[in-house]
């Protein structure tokens, strides 16, 4: 492997394993399939914002696709405690670790095809 390619690399290795890891804990506890299945495709919503333009696109889908938000939502699910919330914390968690393990990245204002890791 070239070594200008490796932080490409390592980063799809950090989705995947923010994604193997969010499935264990979640299988771990026992949590619900069915809001599983409910949940797992919502943050893709956030693509939506692209019919408004490619900034308003960009800005909802990195929103919806950086771990900011479900890690904080986890630490209260886990504080509270609230399964609920702990339960789509991880969904949540998988769901941008499996993104980032395929290619797909946070977007750059100028097109939904460019994002940090590639063009897609």
């Amino acid at each position: 492997m070239r070594l200008e390619r490796l932080p490409r690399v390592l980063l799809h290795l950090e989705g995947a394993a923010v994604a193997v890891a969010a499935l264990a804990l979640y299988v771990h506890e026992g949590y619900s399939w069915l809001l599983f299945a409910v949940l797992v495709l919502v943050p893709d919503l956030s693509m939506l914002g692209f019919l408004a333009g490619p900034r308003v696109g960009a800005v909802t889908y990195n929103a919806a696709h950086t771990t900011v938000a479900p890690l904080l939502l986890g630490a209260v699910g886990v504080i509270l405690p609230s399964e609920t919330a702990t339960a789509v914390a991880l969904i949540w968690l998988l769901h941008i670790g499996f993104d980032r393990a395929v290619g797909y990245g946070l977007k750059y204002p100028s097109s939904f095809k460019d994002t940090h890791l590639n063009r897609v």
